[in-house]
């Protein structure tokens, strides 16, 4: 009698690849590909095959973290109009910069952290741009905000202005505040 194939349930996926980057990620740890390759047990070929370049891993694990965190304030924020639209974008912001995994990843490799995250091709900064542009249109459709410019191009500027905030301290020298973007955004939304 033939036994039936045990189904290999501890064999890593790409997935579980993505996991363990995110984990990193948010432990304020570097995500080396080596070091993920062996930790799950699978070569680098593999692991590249998965998840592409490290940098593309980088920008998706990001992006994960980011669209979380933007849900999450967002289900917090109980303010409507041009209010709700600070308050995101400012929680937000505070969240990006206070986040020890960003802190991490700026300071150790700031040149390559604002290469990936402002860059249309590498796919972060249009997804941030949409996400606004739909928080944008929610509002304007409801009838609670009503500004004289396109919406893409009002997302546009609020997502360059929360990399700015994000990057104060590789571009001047300044310690990052959200704080300091919430007057200019109420300048821009009113």
């Amino acid at each position: 009698m033939t036994s039936a194939p045990v189904p290999d349930a501890a064999r890593p996926t790409a997935e579980d690849a993505f996991k363990l980057a995110r984990r990193k990620f948010l432990a304020a740890e570097r995500i080396d590909m080596s070091g993920l390759a062996t930790e799950l047990g699978v070569n680098r070929v593999t692991l590249y095959r998965w998840v592409g370049s490290r940098n593309q891993l980088l920008v998706e694990v990001v992006w994960s973290v980011g669209q979380r965190t933007l849900e999450k304030v967002d289900a917090g924020v109980k303010e409507r109009g041009a209010e709700r639209v600070v308050q995101v974008v400012t929680r937000f912001l505070d969240a990006v910069i206070t986040s020890d995994g960003m802190k991490r990843w700026l300071a150790e490799e700031g040149e390559l952290a604002m290469r990936l995250l402002t860059r249309h091709d590498t796919g972060f900064q249009p997804r941030l741009i949409e996400w606004v542009y739909t928080l944008l249109e929610e509002e304007s459709e409801a009838g609670r905000l009503s500004l004289p410019a396109d919406l893409h191009e009002v997302a546009y500027v609020i997502v360059r202005l929360i990399e700015s905030y994000t990057y104060l301290d590789l571009i001047t020298g300044e310690d990052p505040d959200a704080q300091r973007a919430e007057p200019i955004l109420r300048l821009l939304l009113r």
